[in-house]
């Protein structure tokens, strides 16, 4: 197995984003990778939403990008991350799965951990899949990972880790 240079850790800020997190930090000390945290703050296409009825939000939307990047860096950086290269990245777009393939892209990711609710039926087809849009279009391997985490899992003590 090729070690990977460079890991993207996707968060939502969600448990199963957390959980997939610890996978990425893990993977990445294990390796000597770089871990890249990405989130990503969805936006409506402005062509999609008439003017009028959008409201005047003033410094709101810069508010709440200031909001994300501090969430950002505090789950980023919450866990002892000793010897490993740290970049956090936060974009906006409509399509949450798209700035995620462009930051693999655009950043040489050689792999994808990101975190998954486990919908299925009519949830899954009115919300879609992000790990689900990811994992067909990835120019990389991805690691999709379930939330809740198996009980299996949970307990394994910190030496039985993946090591290099």
């Amino acid at each position: 197995m090729l070690a990977p240079r460079n890991i993207l850790a996707a968060t939502d800020f969600s448990a199963a984003s957390e959980t997939a997190l610890q996978y990425a930090r893990e993977l990445a000390r294990a390796f000597g990778s770089t871990l890249h945290v990405l989130h990503v703050i969805s936006e409506a296409t402005p062509d999609a939403i008439p003017a009028a009825y959008v409201p005047e939000t003033g410094n709101t939307y810069q508010a709440l990008l200031d909001a994300a990047r501090e969430q950002l860096h505090e789950i980023a950086t919450a866990r002892d991350l000793t010897n490993v290269a740290l970049t956090e990245h936060l974009m906006t777009s409509p399509s949450p799965a798209m700035a995620i393939l462009e930051c693999a892209k655009t950043n040489n990711i050689d792999l994808i951990v990101l975190g998954t609710h486990g919908r299925t039926g009519v949830g899954h087809f009115l919300l879609g899949s992000v790990a689900e849009k990811v994992v067909r279009s990835a120019p990389c391997p991805v690691l999709t990972v379930r939330q809740p985490e198996r009980e299996s899992l949970k307990a394994m003590p910190r030496e039985n880790a993946v090591r290099a």
